[in-house]
């Protein structure tokens, strides 16, 4: 008997979730209609006589009160006339009081007779004497009434029903229009079309989620063309540096007698930097996938850097790279001293790639309240102002023709952003096309 409910429960949640949303907003208004019309239903006819016999009671009540206020008013007799006039009140003394006659109806089947509501009160006249006082309500058989009214609530259901159905069809229509086209345009772009736009109005929550999807598309054709530019310049650092390997490899195989030590070292060379490009996407992969943890320890920040200069100086002087440290004094920072010098090793050889004819670089140090720049400054080619908000992005690349790095794989300032978000610092950049670029970083002493 269990299985068999649960399967039916089942069922019905299935089958609530494979219809339509038009057909549920219909379904939902019909049932609201339903509801208030019972709820109708009941008041007027089931509750009605006892609804009426509470309100003569209340009635009595407003009249008992309204006498004692005015017990000692001279136009009581009026106000008592007004009471016998408009609610059918009648109010004599107790001893003196008999209810009215009743005119005698003819004898029907389950016919009633009409009920008196009766109370009694007592009140102290300004004299100081008591005086009893009886009020009278006669209560009417509301059988007629109810019959008038189960007439007219036929007729009302009839047309509520009606205009109810024609109301959930237009507003059921009205909602889920938009979100049905929605629907379709982001089955569109779950094809890999992201051309695809979304077209919401109606409601503000629909216009928001049509503004969203449509953001959504674009960040998606930006991710797949960057995509696609990765797998290009990735094939592009693996096909050299393969070549070389291989033809190098081949003439040492054809040759033996004639291998030299500069062949031998443009295969070392070229196996470094596949080694380099490796290493840098699985750093990528490794900071994005939030996998790499801090190893923080109090140390030299510029004793670091300096002796970061002077080993990639060696490797880029035989090219005419000029690589300047300017600092005052020397500061000690509280963090992860092998992620801070791959973060400015890798800034370094951004700006040896893109130093240009000048080839001279400046590492600057600098102290402000409770912070440390460092700054990285070329002379190169500059950024524009259009691909300043994305070169920190991954796989975006300024070159679309893709410029080979003289050192390390050009994935770099990924990296950066990375690490220096994960030690809570500021990183940026400023450029000018033709006059080169500022690379900076900040973060906090401690």
């Amino acid at each position: 008997m269990r299985i068999l409910l649960k399967l039916c429960v089942d069922w019905g949640i299935d089958s609530m979730d494979k219809l339509k949303l038009q057909w549920k907003i219909f379904g939902f208004m019909l049932g609201f209609c339903a509801l208030l019309l019972g709820i109708l239903w009941i008041f007027q006819t089931v509750f009605l006589s006892d609804m009426y016999k509470l309100v003569r009671k209340v009635e009595i009540d407003k009249a008992i009160t309204l006498v004692e206020k005015n017990i000692t008013n001279p136009k009581l007799p009026d106000i008592l006339y007004e009471l016998e006039l408009t609610k059918e009140i009648i109010v004599m003394p107790t001893r003196d009081f008999t209810p009215p006659p009743v005119r005698p109806a003819p004898i029907r089947p389950n016919h009633k007779e009409p009920e008196n509501i009766t109370k009694t009160q007592e009140f102290i006249l300004q004299d100081g004497n008591k005086i009893h006082l009886t009020f009278h309500a006669m209560v009417t058989p509301v059988d007629a009434t109810v019959s008038t009214l189960q007439m007219q609530l036929y007729i009302i259901t009839g047309i509520m029903v009606l205009l109810a159905t024609l109301l959930a069809i237009i507003i059921s229509k009205h909602i889920s229009n938009p979100i049905e086209q929605i629907n379709q345009s982001a089955k569109v772009l779950a094809k890999g079309n992201y051309e695809t736009e979304f077209h919401g109005s109606g409601f503000l929550e629909i216009k928001e989620l049509s503004d969203t999807l449509n953001a959504a598309a674009i960040e998606l054709s930006k991710v797949e063309q960057l995509r696609r530019e990765l797998i290009a310049n990735i094939s592009h650092d693996l096909r050299t540096p393969l070549a070389f390997i291989y033809s190098y490899a081949e003439m040492m195989h054809d040759f033996p007698h004639e291998v030299t030590s500069e062949q031998s070292q443009i295969i070392m060379d070229e196996a470094k930097r596949l080694t380099s490009l490796v290493n840098d996407m699985l750093d990528i992969s490794s900071l994005e996938a939030g996998m790499t943890k801090l190893n923080k320890e109090k140390y030299n920040l510029t004793e670091s850097l300096g002796k970061t200069i002077n080993r990639i100086s060696k490797l880029v002087r035989n090219d005419g790279f000029d690589l300047i440290f300017e600092h005052n004094e020397d500061v000690c920072l509280f963090a992860d001293e092998v992620k801070i010098t791959q973060a400015f090793y890798n800034l370094l050889l951004n700006a040896i790639t893109y130093s240009g004819d000048e080839k001279t670089v400046i590492v600057r140090q600098n102290i402000k309240e409770n912070m440390v720049r460092i700054q990285v400054i070329d002379y190169g080619e500059g950024i524009s102002q259009n691909d300043l908000p994305y070169i920190w992005e991954r796989y975006y690349k300024i070159d679309k023709k893709h410029k080979r790095p003289k050192i390390g794989t050009g994935l770099g300032l990924s990296i950066v952003k990375k690490i220096i978000e994960l030690h809570d610092g500021k990183y940026g950049v400023e450029s000018e096309v033709g006059k080169g670029s500022i690379f900076w970083f900040e973060l906090e002493l401690e």
